[in-house]
């Protein structure tokens, strides 16, 4: 019945780079030899036929049918799946004209695009899933209105009911809630407006500029500016997710996907005209029964995330009711629906199939907690140290203790984090703060979990199968297992312990305890540190202070100013400054060139020949006392792989001129003489910060014939973001916290650099004190 149905037939599918629409391409095209596809989808940067070639044609779906055709899969691909550019979040769907003659060819339609996200912003799900169908309807009975359009839903268009759900359109389901869906899209589009106004009022950019300015520090402008513009957006994408859900739920559905899909069936049955529509309602769709091969999963599904999250310990309860339902399906069972309907044909009003095993062969929310519970206690994964993850019992306790629990959690990891972060930590304790910042990440995505999918687990609805079920007397027997319709031949022990879970674990890249590679992985900090002295690499840049010397420039200006002070005038040196503190701290804070431009001031009359000579004994007497010795080693080690080198320092040129040999170049500050040959305490030129430093890199890198991405950039501080952000392997050494969070959060390489052995660190360093003959009696310092 259904080859010879659709024989000779062209069919298109929309969106057929998702999981649902991947695996109904593969099956036309591996079990219906005779049928043509044309593939709707958008064509991104590099165009149709290259999205549908790499999302589709290579996913691991199409391995089967790879290995059964051999030699000819790439060319029966080219004859038979056709790509075509579209766009269903526009009005006429952007088709061109070849794409309108190839759509006009077309028997069926198969409308699958779709945004699944249950947290989608409200405009985001009005255009794709509210109006989508619509726009799909309108050039289908402009171009072909005698073909048959196949609009693909979800069972959770009933809302919150409890009791059978029928497989009809929503108009003629008691208890139905009629919303006037254009409203609704006028709401949607007003509301996103009013958001970006609001986002972008000065009250608004101020917060935002101020949590920026806390996450980033002395990150420069540029930097600041991105980042408040990156938050501004995301403010208004949250506000845009908080106005979907507060909607939905007001009208009685979950969340924005189940409303947005709902009033997308009104539209579409509303405006179709003669065109004939039927729709198919899947419940929530997961890993494939048999087809094309057991296990078969793309993407996070619904109930993945939560799995692998209770598996690693990470969630401790989750509500739901345990005789509830959860209402799963396999993909192909799904799939196999869309084209029996297909085949089918249209029938004389618009017909509704639901794809869903609840009223056939019901999974019970407990069973399947049960299930899961067994599987990662025989097959537990492993945490950092290899060893096993005990997971816990849940207690199916309400959905509102838990959220509260979460939340206060979540509250509290906060305000810690938020503690640690103002407190001037570095290096290892500076990860205090980046476990607890995990910590709050886990929490947060926990309480996402709970309030995106809570509600499904505590669903009452049983959606009838009855038509599904009369499509599966249709076929002949041979085709009823091919093309299995039938939720009831799921066994739930069988598929979730010997498929479902395998697959997800599989699909996650989590590791089973006592699971053994095939050789020795290397961990994260030996892979970064091969990639980062790789022969490869072109150029090192590193910072000075905090990153190769454990000092900065106060420092290095005390320590050469109470090289002939007495102990009287180094005790009020020592309180002047100390007071002086909270202001530099502040300055720094905010602009480390500012801050540089105001402290060297200092330096103003001092002899210059004499700090040059006093810098060697700086060198030698604190800051080679003070050094990483493993970042000279550093240093050295890139110099000897060929790299160039090249220090950016604020710190003045002659506190840095012990140094110069270690690097091929040196960028520092330098100081304006005064007429009388001292010092002006006015720097030359801007000093070398924030996003100086990337420019300078830039510069450096095209006057040599470097390649940036192939550059390593050293530092500790956020003031340093663009040094590092420019490089291709930027390296966080002894980190302070907020680029520690950075660094984690990126994925950059982090090293912790000891200290020189007998390191002491005193409020101040100060220079050797002097005898009467002006020889130095020994280093001390406060």
């Amino acid at each position: 019945m259904l080859r010879q149905a659709l024989a000779g037939h062209r069919i298109a599918v929309t969106g057929a780079t998702g999981f649902l629409g991947t695996a109904i391409a593969e099956r036309v095209l591996r079990c219906l030899p005779d049928t043509e596809l044309v593939l709707v989808v958008r064509p991104g940067r590099r165009g149709a036929a290259d999205r549908v070639q790499r999302d589709i044609l290579r996913n691991d779906c199409f391995d089967r049918l790879r290995r059964e055709l051999g030699d000819r899969f790439d060319a029966e691909m080219a004859r038979r799946a056709i790509p075509v550019a579209g766009d269903v979040t526009v009005d006429g769907l952007a088709l061109d004209d070849e794409g309108r003659e190839l759509l006009a060819g077309c028997t069926t339609v198969v409308h699958s695009a779709a945004t699944v996200s249950f947290d989608s912003p409200l405009d985001s799900a009005v255009e794709v899933n509210l109006l989508g169908p619509s726009r799909v309807a309108a050039v289908v009975r402009e171009l072909a209105p005698a073909a048959h359009l196949v609009a693909v839903s979800t069972a959770y268009v009933a809302g919150s009911r409890r009791g059978p759900a029928p497989e009809l359109p929503l108009s003629k389901t008691p208890f139905a809630l009629s919303v006037p869906w254009r409203a609704e899209v006028e709401h949607a589009r007003r509301s996103r407006s009013d958001v970006e106004a609001e986002s972008r009022s000065p009250d608004r950019l101020a917060r935002l500029r101020a949590q920026a300015r806390a996450e980033l520090g002395a990150a420069g402008s540029p930097l600041l500016a991105d980042k408040t513009e990156r938050l501004r957006a995301q403010w208004a994408e949250d506000r845009m997710v908080e106005l979907g859900k507060a909607r939905a739920q007001a009208l009685g559905w979950p969340d924005a996907y189940a409303y947005s899909k709902a009033l997308g069936e009104w539209a579409l049955l509303e405006g179709r005209g003669e065109l004939a529509v039927s729709i198919v309602r899947p419940s929530i769709i997961e890993a494939a029964l048999a087809e094309p091969h057991p296990g078969w999963i793309r993407g996070f599904r619904m109930a993945d995330p939560v799995i692998i999250s209770y598996a690693k310990g990470l969630l401790r309860e989750f509500p739901g009711i345990p005789e509830g339902i959860i209402d799963v399906i396999p993909v192909d069972i799904v799939v196999a629906a869309i084209i029996a309907v297909a085949a089918r044909g249209p029938l004389a009003e618009p017909d509704v199939v639901h794809a869903a095993s609840g009223a056939r062969n019901p999974l019970r929310y407990g069973q399947l907690v049960n299930l899961v519970r067994e599987w990662f206690s025989e097959h537990p994964l492993a945490d950092d140290r290899g060893q096993p993850i005990e997971v816990p019992e849940w207690k199916f306790p309400g959905r509102r203790r838990v959220q509260n629990q979460l939340r206060q959690a979540t509250r509290v990891l906060r305000q810690t984090e938020k503690v640690l972060q103002s407190l001037p930590l570095r290096g290892e304790k500076a990860e205090i703060a980046t476990r607890v910042e995990e910590r709050r990440d886990e929490a947060e995505r926990a309480l996402g979990y709970v309030e995106l999918y809570g509600a499904y687990t505590e669903t009452e609805a049983i959606f009838s199968v009855r038509r599904l079920l009369e499509l599966a007397e249709l076929l002949s027997p041979d085709e009823r297992e091919e093309f299995c319709l039938d939720p009831a031949v799921v066994d739930w022990s069988h598929f979730c312990h010997d498929i479902y879970l395998p697959a997800v674990v599989a699909h996650a890249r989590v590791r089973l305890a006592g699971q053994r590679r095939a050789k020795p992985a290397l961990s994260r900090a030996e892979r970064g540190l091969r990639a980062v002295l790789s022969p490869e690499r072109h150029l090192a840049v590193f910072d000075l202070e905090n990153t190769l010397v454990a000092t900065n420039v106060v420092d290095s200006y005390a320590w050469l100013a109470t090289r002939r002070m007495e102990l009287g005038d180094r005790a009020r040196f020592t309180l002047k400054t100390l007071l002086e503190a909270p202001r530099m701290l502040a300055l720094d804070m905010v602009d480390r060139g500012d801050f540089l431009r105001w402290f060297y001031r200092r330096y103003e009359d001092a002899d210059v020949r004499d700090l040059r000579q006093g810098s060697w004994d700086l060198t030698s007497d604190l800051l080679l006392a003070k050094s990483f010795p493993a970042g000279i080693r550093r240093v050295r080690q890139h110099r000897a792989l060929g790299h160039r080198t090249l220090l950016i320092t604020g710190a003045l040129d002659f506190v840095i001129e012990p140094f110069r040999p270690l690097f091929d170049d040196v960028v520092c500050a330098q100081m304006r003489p005064a007429p009388d040959g001292a010092l002006s305490g006015e720097l030359e030129h801007a000093p070398p910060t924030g996003e100086a430093r990337a420019l300078i890199m830039a510069d450096y890198a095209d006057a040599h014939g470097l390649s940036l991405s192939e550059c390593v950039a050293y530092a500790d501080s956020t003031s340093d973001l663009p040094m590092l952000e420019v490089a291709g392997y930027p390296v966080a050494v002894n980190p302070e916290t907020k680029l520690a969070a950075i660094a984690r959060k990126r994925g950059w390489h982090v090293e912790q650099w000891p200290r020189s052995p007998g390191y002491h660190r005193g409020l101040l360093p100060f220079g050797p004190v002097m005898d009467r003959k002006g020889t130095p009696r020994g280093l001390t310092e406060v």
